[in-house]
Protein backbone atom coordinates (compact mmCIF):
# COMPACT_ATOMS: atom_id res chain seq x y z
CA UNK A 1 0.00 0.00 0.00
CA UNK A 2 0.87 3.87 -0.84
CA UNK A 3 1.94 5.64 2.22
CA UNK A 4 1.13 9.24 0.22
CA UNK A 5 -1.45 9.12 -2.06
CA UNK A 6 -2.69 11.73 -4.86
CA UNK A 7 -6.46 12.55 -4.12
CA UNK A 8 -8.99 14.54 -6.63
CA UNK A 9 -12.36 15.94 -6.72
CA UNK A 10 -13.50 16.89 -10.32
CA UNK A 11 -16.14 19.19 -10.23
CA UNK A 12 -18.60 19.94 -13.04
CA UNK A 13 -21.87 20.92 -14.64
CA UNK A 14 -24.16 17.57 -15.22
CA UNK A 15 -26.06 18.36 -18.00
CA UNK A 16 -29.49 17.29 -17.55
CA UNK A 17 -30.45 13.70 -19.65
CA UNK A 18 -26.71 13.99 -20.98
CA UNK A 19 -25.86 10.31 -19.54
CA UNK A 20 -23.23 9.59 -22.13
CA UNK A 21 -21.55 13.47 -22.34
CA UNK A 22 -21.46 13.60 -18.29
CA UNK A 23 -19.78 9.82 -18.82
CA UNK A 24 -17.23 11.33 -20.93
CA UNK A 25 -16.42 14.22 -18.70
CA UNK A 26 -15.75 11.66 -15.93
CA UNK A 27 -13.47 9.80 -18.17
CA UNK A 28 -11.76 12.90 -19.07
CA UNK A 29 -11.22 14.72 -15.77
CA UNK A 30 -9.86 11.13 -14.61
CA UNK A 31 -7.66 11.09 -17.33
CA UNK A 32 -6.07 14.70 -16.82
CA UNK A 33 -6.64 13.99 -13.00
CA UNK A 34 -3.99 11.37 -12.76
CA UNK A 35 -4.78 10.23 -8.98
CA UNK A 36 -5.47 7.30 -7.13
CA UNK A 37 -9.20 8.32 -5.91
CA UNK A 38 -11.19 10.86 -7.55
CA UNK A 39 -15.23 12.08 -6.76
CA UNK A 40 -17.16 13.42 -8.68
CA UNK A 41 -20.64 14.87 -7.57
CA UNK A 42 -23.78 13.49 -6.81
CA UNK A 43 -26.50 12.22 -10.07
CA UNK A 44 -23.26 13.18 -11.87
CA UNK A 45 -24.38 11.26 -14.84
CA UNK A 46 -27.95 12.69 -14.80
CA UNK A 47 -28.54 15.62 -13.45
CA UNK A 48 -30.13 16.59 -10.79
CA UNK A 49 -34.24 17.84 -11.38
CA UNK A 50 -36.32 15.12 -12.01
CA UNK A 51 -40.33 15.45 -12.52
CA UNK A 52 -40.89 12.31 -10.96
CA UNK A 53 -39.69 8.39 -9.96
CA UNK A 54 -40.26 7.45 -13.57
CA UNK A 55 -38.47 10.47 -15.61
CA UNK A 56 -35.21 9.28 -12.91
CA UNK A 57 -35.85 5.47 -13.98
CA UNK A 58 -35.48 6.26 -17.40
CA UNK A 59 -32.07 8.10 -16.50
CA UNK A 60 -30.83 5.17 -14.48
CA UNK A 61 -28.09 2.62 -14.68
CA UNK A 62 -28.00 -1.15 -14.30
CA UNK A 63 -25.19 -1.01 -12.10
CA UNK A 64 -24.71 -5.06 -12.58
CA UNK A 65 -25.10 -5.78 -15.77
CA UNK A 66 -25.27 -2.00 -17.46
CA UNK A 67 -22.77 -1.00 -20.13
CA UNK A 68 -21.84 1.85 -18.14
CA UNK A 69 -20.03 0.52 -15.03
CA UNK A 70 -18.29 -1.81 -17.55
CA UNK A 71 -16.77 1.37 -19.38
CA UNK A 72 -16.32 3.01 -15.89
CA UNK A 73 -14.47 0.25 -14.86
CA UNK A 74 -12.09 0.49 -18.01
CA UNK A 75 -11.61 4.03 -16.89
CA UNK A 76 -10.47 3.01 -13.55
CA UNK A 77 -7.69 0.47 -14.63
CA UNK A 78 -6.61 2.61 -17.80
CA UNK A 79 -5.79 5.24 -15.40
CA UNK A 80 -4.84 3.70 -12.02
CA UNK A 81 -7.88 5.89 -10.36
CA UNK A 82 -10.14 4.95 -8.01
CA UNK A 83 -13.83 6.50 -9.19
CA UNK A 84 -16.57 7.54 -7.09
CA UNK A 85 -19.43 9.27 -8.58
CA UNK A 86 -23.34 9.67 -8.08
CA UNK A 87 -25.99 8.54 -10.36
CA UNK A 88 -29.37 7.21 -9.74
CA UNK A 89 -29.33 2.98 -9.72
CA UNK A 90 -32.28 0.67 -11.57
CA UNK A 91 -32.78 -1.91 -9.47
CA UNK A 92 -36.19 -4.17 -10.76
CA UNK A 93 -39.06 -1.38 -10.03
CA UNK A 94 -36.76 0.64 -7.75
CA UNK A 95 -34.76 3.71 -8.23
CA UNK A 96 -31.97 4.74 -5.88
CA UNK A 97 -29.70 8.05 -4.99
CA UNK A 98 -26.92 6.35 -5.26
CA UNK A 99 -23.04 6.37 -5.41
CA UNK A 100 -20.39 3.86 -6.85
CA UNK A 101 -16.85 3.21 -5.66
CA UNK A 102 -14.85 1.25 -8.54
CA UNK A 103 -11.69 0.22 -8.19
CA UNK A 104 -8.68 -0.22 -11.12
CA UNK A 105 -9.17 -4.06 -10.57
CA UNK A 106 -12.77 -3.88 -11.23
CA UNK A 107 -14.32 -3.70 -7.53
CA UNK A 108 -17.51 -2.16 -7.69
CA UNK A 109 -19.33 -0.81 -4.40
CA UNK A 110 -22.40 0.58 -4.35
CA UNK A 111 -24.17 3.20 -2.24
CA UNK A 112 -27.69 3.96 -1.73
CA UNK A 113 -28.65 7.30 0.14
CA UNK A 114 -30.16 7.38 3.40
CA UNK A 115 -31.47 10.76 3.99
CA UNK A 116 -33.24 12.14 1.16
CA UNK A 117 -33.52 15.61 0.69
CA UNK A 118 -36.57 18.04 -0.30
CA UNK A 119 -38.29 16.54 -3.20
CA UNK A 120 -36.18 13.85 -3.54
CA UNK A 121 -38.47 12.15 -1.46
CA UNK A 122 -40.87 12.08 -4.14
CA UNK A 123 -38.32 10.50 -7.01
CA UNK A 124 -36.16 7.73 -4.66
CA UNK A 125 -36.38 4.76 -2.66
CA UNK A 126 -34.61 5.04 0.43
CA UNK A 127 -31.55 3.80 1.11
CA UNK A 128 -31.76 -0.19 2.24
CA UNK A 129 -28.17 -1.47 3.08
CA UNK A 130 -25.96 -0.49 6.33
CA UNK A 131 -23.23 1.54 6.02
CA UNK A 132 -19.88 -0.19 5.17
CA UNK A 133 -16.01 0.91 4.41
CA UNK A 134 -14.41 -0.75 1.84
CA UNK A 135 -11.10 -1.82 2.12
CA UNK A 136 -8.78 -1.11 -0.95
CA UNK A 137 -5.17 -0.80 -2.06
CA UNK A 138 -5.04 2.90 -1.16
CA UNK A 139 -6.83 2.62 1.81
CA UNK A 140 -10.33 2.00 3.98
CA UNK A 141 -12.75 3.91 2.10
CA UNK A 142 -16.59 5.19 3.19
CA UNK A 143 -19.06 6.58 1.11
CA UNK A 144 -21.78 8.98 1.79
CA UNK A 145 -23.96 11.50 -0.23
CA UNK A 146 -25.09 15.10 -0.10
CA UNK A 147 -27.58 15.43 2.37
CA UNK A 148 -26.03 12.56 4.69
CA UNK A 149 -23.58 15.28 5.85
CA UNK A 150 -26.23 16.83 8.11
CA UNK A 151 -26.76 13.64 9.90
CA UNK A 152 -23.09 13.18 12.37
CA UNK A 153 -24.42 9.50 12.85
CA UNK A 154 -23.09 8.67 9.02
CA UNK A 155 -19.59 10.08 9.54
CA UNK A 156 -19.13 8.87 12.98
CA UNK A 157 -20.21 5.18 11.43
CA UNK A 158 -17.99 5.30 8.75
CA UNK A 159 -15.11 5.75 11.06
CA UNK A 160 -16.02 3.58 13.49
CA UNK A 161 -16.06 1.18 10.96
CA UNK A 162 -12.97 1.84 10.06
CA UNK A 163 -12.77 4.54 7.23
CA UNK A 164 -9.15 6.71 6.55
CA UNK A 165 -10.97 8.24 3.56
CA UNK A 166 -14.69 9.61 3.69
CA UNK A 167 -16.16 10.67 0.01
CA UNK A 168 -18.99 11.97 -0.51
CA UNK A 169 -20.36 13.29 -3.94
CA UNK A 170 -22.83 16.24 -3.30
CA UNK A 171 -25.24 18.63 -5.19
CA UNK A 172 -25.20 21.62 -2.57
CA UNK A 173 -27.71 24.39 -2.61
CA UNK A 174 -27.20 25.00 0.96
CA UNK A 175 -24.23 27.72 1.58
CA UNK A 176 -23.41 25.60 4.84
CA UNK A 177 -22.33 22.21 4.37
CA UNK A 178 -18.60 23.20 3.14
CA UNK A 179 -18.26 24.80 7.14
CA UNK A 180 -19.84 21.85 8.60
CA UNK A 181 -17.81 19.45 7.02
CA UNK A 182 -14.88 20.86 8.88
CA UNK A 183 -16.28 19.77 11.91
CA UNK A 184 -17.19 16.02 10.92
CA UNK A 185 -13.82 15.82 9.95
CA UNK A 186 -12.25 16.92 13.15
CA UNK A 187 -14.79 14.82 15.21
CA UNK A 188 -13.94 11.53 13.57
CA UNK A 189 -10.47 11.86 12.39
CA UNK A 190 -10.71 11.10 8.78
CA UNK A 191 -9.80 12.75 5.45
CA UNK A 192 -13.43 14.19 3.48
CA UNK A 193 -13.54 14.69 -0.49
CA UNK A 194 -16.88 16.77 -0.79
CA UNK A 195 -17.34 17.18 -4.13
CA UNK A 196 -20.04 19.20 -5.39
CA UNK A 197 -21.85 20.91 -9.24
CA UNK A 198 -21.58 23.76 -10.28
CA UNK A 199 -24.52 25.53 -12.56
CA UNK A 200 -28.50 25.70 -11.73
CA UNK A 201 -31.43 23.47 -13.11
CA UNK A 202 -34.92 24.76 -13.18
CA UNK A 203 -37.20 22.10 -14.81
CA UNK A 204 -39.45 21.62 -12.57
CA UNK A 205 -40.97 24.89 -11.44
CA UNK A 206 -38.27 25.97 -8.85
CA UNK A 207 -34.62 27.09 -9.70
CA UNK A 208 -31.74 25.16 -8.11
CA UNK A 209 -28.36 27.17 -7.80
CA UNK A 210 -25.64 24.66 -7.04
CA UNK A 211 -22.78 25.85 -4.66
CA UNK A 212 -19.82 24.52 -6.40
CA UNK A 213 -16.80 25.13 -3.70
CA UNK A 214 -15.74 21.36 -3.27
CA UNK A 215 -13.36 20.60 -0.82
CA UNK A 216 -10.25 18.08 0.35
CA UNK A 217 -10.24 18.23 4.46
CA UNK A 218 -7.15 16.74 6.33
CA UNK A 219 -8.16 14.23 9.50
CA UNK A 220 -6.84 17.36 11.28
CA UNK A 221 -9.68 19.50 9.29
CA UNK A 222 -7.20 21.20 7.38
CA UNK A 223 -8.76 22.26 4.04
CA UNK A 224 -5.88 20.97 1.74
CA UNK A 225 -7.69 21.91 -1.92
CA UNK A 226 -10.54 23.79 -2.44
CA UNK A 227 -12.79 24.75 -5.65
CA UNK A 228 -14.43 27.82 -6.88
CA UNK A 229 -18.17 28.08 -6.60
CA UNK A 230 -18.67 28.39 -10.68
CA UNK A 231 -15.78 27.10 -12.61
CA UNK A 232 -15.13 23.00 -13.75
CA UNK A 233 -11.98 21.82 -12.65
CA UNK A 234 -10.04 19.08 -10.88
CA UNK A 235 -8.82 19.51 -7.17
CA UNK A 236 -5.83 17.67 -6.23
CA UNK A 237 -4.25 16.70 -2.41
CA UNK A 238 -1.48 14.48 -1.53
CA UNK A 239 -2.71 12.27 1.93
CA UNK A 240 -1.33 9.99 4.06
CA UNK A 241 -4.22 7.49 4.51
CA UNK A 242 -2.96 5.83 7.67
CA UNK A 243 -2.45 9.53 9.58
CA UNK A 244 -6.51 8.58 10.27
CA UNK A 245 -5.83 5.54 12.22
CA UNK A 246 -4.00 8.28 15.06
CA UNK A 247 -7.11 9.71 17.17
CA UNK A 248 -5.11 10.73 19.67
CA UNK A 249 -6.38 14.91 20.28
CA UNK A 250 -3.82 15.12 23.54
CA UNK A 251 -1.53 12.94 24.95
CA UNK A 252 -4.61 11.72 26.97
CA UNK A 253 -7.65 12.28 24.65
CA UNK A 254 -8.89 9.56 22.37
CA UNK A 255 -11.65 10.70 19.95
CA UNK A 256 -13.05 7.14 19.89
CA UNK A 257 -11.87 5.64 23.59
CA UNK A 258 -13.00 8.66 25.32
CA UNK A 259 -16.79 8.35 24.25
CA UNK A 260 -19.18 8.23 27.08
CA UNK A 261 -21.55 5.97 25.31
CA UNK A 262 -23.70 4.80 27.87
CA UNK A 263 -24.65 8.04 28.51
CA UNK A 264 -25.56 8.04 24.48
CA UNK A 265 -28.50 5.62 24.14
CA UNK A 266 -31.18 8.56 23.30
CA UNK A 267 -29.39 9.01 20.27
CA UNK A 268 -30.77 6.28 18.09
CA UNK A 269 -34.60 6.04 19.84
Amino acid sequence: MKEIIKVSCGQFFPKFGDTAGNLEQVYRMSEEAQSDLIVFPELASSGYDFHDHEEAQSLALDLVDGPEVYKLAEAAKNTGTHIVLGLPERSLDKVYNSTVLIEPGGQVTIYRKLHLFDKEKDIFDPGNAQLSVVETEIGRIGLMLCFDWIFPEVTRMLALLGAQIICHPANLVLDYCQRAMFARAVENGVFILTCNRIGAEARTGRELSFTGCSQILSNRGGLLAKADSDSEENISAEITPVAADDKMITETNHLINDRRTEFYGGLVK
